[in-house]
């Protein structure tokens, strides 16, 4: 039986009139900001710093209308418990009273020790919960943007493949939009490398003969 799409549960208005900025407003931010200022010295490989990140990938919600507190709690401090060494969980669940449910959604975007990448992304699009797949869609809209800066055409092409294969039918099961810039970003991401030859590079090397074979 093929899988069914998820009903939009986070809560997402369809603009953000008076109402929704008032809600908006309300949401106490500041707290887990200050966690995540441990990302401060944490660099990243597009340059930059991983607290810029967290930021980003709030004003990426922001940008695509969610107003649901505990994932924009969560967008802020998302990486804190994989990248702050011996960092204290406790500190997120004693924030205020949404801190438990904080946890919990940053520990489903948090890789476990027992994980490699792509095990990591399948059991988010597998098994997580939708609040989950929009943070993590959002989480890879930052790093496909901040991937125009990184000039190693290896990785871009890994990480282009790996978002194409997980995040696209993660997106495309929560937030058609996000779906939709995600192509974009890996279209211009796989452009650049075209452009500058990296593929016609990469299939002369496949196609050369090995050194046992031109013995």
């Amino acid at each position: 039986m093929a899988k069914q799409k998820y009903e939009m549960k986070t809560d997402k208005p369809d603009k953000m009139d008076s109402e929704h900025m008032k809600q908006l407003k309300e949401i106490f931010l500041a707290p887990y900001m200050q966690l995540a200022t441990g990302l401060i010295g944490k660099a990243r490989h597009a340059g930059g710093n991983m607290f810029r990140h967290q930021m980003d990938t709030l004003s990426i919600l922001i940008d695509y209308g969610y107003i649901d507190s505990v994932l924009l709690k969560a967008s802020v401090v998302h990486d804190c418990v994989e990248d702050i060494p011996d960092f204290n969980k406790n500190d997120i669940i004693n924030v205020d009273d949404e801190g438990g449910k904080v946890l919990e959604l940053v520990l489903e975007v948090t890789r476990r020790e027992d994980e490699d990448k792509r095990q990591f992304l399948q059991r988010i699009l597998e098994k997580g919960s939708q609040k989950a797949k929009v943070l993590k869609c959002a989480d890879r809209i930052s790093n496909m943007i901040s991937l125009g800066y990184v000039t190693d055409p290896k990785f871009i092409e890994r990480y282009c493949d790996e978002t194409e294969y997980f995040l696209l039918p993660m997106a495309l099961e929560v937030d058609f939009n996000m779906y939709h810039e995600l192509i974009s970003l890996i279209m211009t991401r796989r452009r650049y490398l075209e452009d500058g030859g990296y593929f016609d590079t990469r299939h002369k090397e496949s196609s050369a003969p090995n050194s046992d074979s031109s013995k």
